[in-house]
């Protein structure tokens, strides 16, 4: 296959995956006008903006097993064409339980990464796929683009045009994919699929389950506050849905578009010293995200003195962009640890992985909206989520820091005690 073949099959799928993202987090803009047509609490917005994500996490591992088996061309369009069914019936809906089954049937569409991971990764040499893991992952950025364009459909027409354009953006890009993508090199080498128990016999890898949890956080937590932020910052400083989605595109726009350079790091320097990294740099914004509003009285000499502290939006935002940023090299050096260490499996892996990640951000969702509800503490959503990148943080020292240079130096290197003590 030549290298402008490859090329271009890595840049249809990227854009591929950039409208299915987008359309995966529609609920977290049109959600907005929803909540306050139906008068739905924090806790019932959760739920609804957490559906969609709900089945593209169930339904990574099956679509991740059948793109090795039959190949992520055909899986990739049979799915396009599919969601765009629920996707346009959801501009009917009219009650909540309308939309929380219409979103769990299109949420199907965010399964695509399991599809497109493995068929981009398989259409590159070693040494170049974690850029091509990368750049296929900066599809992300539909979240961004979605914080855009969803705005402008609510003011000129109302929510319910979203999802009809959505539904028309798919069945498009369904025909564009088909075009110009190439066969799975799967399916063109005739090379026998994995048996179904070869490939589930992967969940019983303690490597996995360690990636799942590290994915988990950076693209769970990137999904969750790609739909959370759009009613964070409307409702802590008061802002309009257009300003909010622009202003919470600060976070998904970097989330996307940094993966690519995510998975060139990851290249350059392996994954495990980006991932170690990127995790004490989204622990510390964490860290500062988190701290409510406060006022504090001091007693002085002088009386008492009262003093207010607060993330203002011109400091908020940098740091949420900062986070994005440090996700998306996240995201980007997790499926290079898949991509070196399971380069016949990635499809199941990545399907597993991903699936843990998408739960992450089914769940987290759901669990800000509950401590918002039980505390009325804005930032309680940062504040859960620095406990689980700490979490993270003590995985990683525990399994690999103390055996790997993550200051520099080769790992090959690192590893030499250890191979001379085996021979000894």
């Amino acid at each position: 296959m030549s290298e402008s073949r490859r090329l271009v099959a890595l840049l249809v799928s990227t854009f591929t995956f950039t409208v299915c993202f987008a359309v995966w987090m529609m609920f977290g803009v049109i959600g907005i006008p929803i909540q306050a047509t139906l008068h739905l609490g924090a806790t019932e917005f959760g739920v609804l903006t957490a559906m969609p994500v709900l089945t593209g996490a169930l339904f990574r591992l099956p679509l991740g097993m059948w793109t090795d088996r039959f190949g992520g061309r055909i899986v990739m369009f049979l799915l396009l064409v599919l969601c765009a069914v629920p996707l346009w019936l959801a501009s009917y809906a009219n009650e909540l339980w309308q939309l929380l089954l219409l979103g769990l049937a299109l949420g199907v569409v965010g399964a695509s990464f399991s599809v497109g991971t493995p068929y981009v990764g398989r259409l590159f040499p070693p040494e170049r796929r974690g850029f091509a893991m990368g750049l296929f992952g900066a599809g992300t950025t539909g979240a961004a683009i979605n914080m855009f364009v969803a705005p402008q459909l609510i003011n000129a027409f109302g929510w319910r045009s979203v999802p009809r354009v959505y539904a028309v953006a798919l069945i498009v890009t369904a025909i564009v994919f088909w075009v110009l993508a190439v066969p799975d090199p799967v399916v063109a080498s005739g090379r026998r699929a994995p048996s179904l128990g070869r490939q589930l016999v992967m969940l019983k890898n303690p490597q996995v389950w360690k990636y799942c949890q590290y994915y988990s956080i950076v693209f769970g937590g990137f999904t969750a506050l790609s739909v959370w932020m759009p009613q964070y910052f409307r409702t802590t400083y008061g802002v309009s849905i257009s300003t909010a989605a622009l202003l919470a595109a600060c976070f998904s726009l970097p989330g996307g578009t940094m993966r690519a350079v995510g998975g060139w790091l990851a290249d350059r320097f392996g994954a495990h010293v980006v991932t170690w990294w990127v995790l004490w740099v989204a622990w510390i914004c964490l860290f500062l995200l988190s701290y409510p509003e406060t006022d504090l009285i001091i007693h002085t000499v002088r009386g008492p003195a009262q003093f207010t502290i607060k993330l203002a939006p011109f400091v908020f935002t940098p740091l949420l962009f900062v986070l994005g940023v440090s996700f998306a090299c996240g995201m980007a050096s997790t499926f290079k640890y898949i991509g070196d260490d399971f380069p016949e499996n990635m499809g199941v892996v990545s399907g597993i992985v991903g699936m843990a990640g998408g739960l992450g951000g089914f769940l987290l969702p759901i669990m800000f909206g509950a401590l918002l509800d039980l505390l009325g503490v804005p930032s309680t959503c940062f504040m859960l989520m620095y406990g689980i990148v700490w979490v993270s943080l003590i995985l990683n020292y525990l399994t690999e820091v103390r055996r790997t240079p993550v200051m520099g130096g080769s790992l090959s290197a690192a590893r030499k005690p250890k191979e001379a003590t085996a021979g000894d």
